[in-house]
């Protein structure tokens, strides 16, 4: 059996649900931020935007030299038993309040 600090380890949301989660409180959100926020590197973020882009999950456009991100709301999730639910769902059970931020992620004051 593993030790103690094993078990704390592991969350309910993957990082695809939280990157997720992190565009829906902020369409415009830089991959930087997002990737502050949620504690892992801008690649992996970069590499979640494009898993979830190319699985229909949000759409990405170019405004001048960001981007903004729009959610499709109404895909269903990607395992066999939870399919038939929008991802809507954990969009508003998550995203009612914004979680306290932090102003180093983007250098404000």
């Amino acid at each position: 059996m593993g030790s103690s600090d094993d078990r704390s380890s592991w969350t309910f949301l993957t990082h695809h649900a939280r990157v997720l989660l992190e565009i829906a409180r902020d369409p415009d959100a830089r991959l930087r931020e997002i990737a502050f926020t949620i504690g892992i590197t801008e690649r992996a973020v970069q590499g979640i935007v494009t898993d979830l882009e190319q699985a229909g999950y949000l759409t990405r456009d170019r405004v001048g030299r960001r981007n903004r991100y729009e959610l499709n709301l109404d895909q269903g999730f990607r395992y066999p038993t939870e399919a038939h639910t929008p991802v809507r769902t954990l969009i508003e059970l998550f995203v009612r309040e914004a979680p306290p931020t932090d102003k180093r992620a983007t250098g404000d004051s």
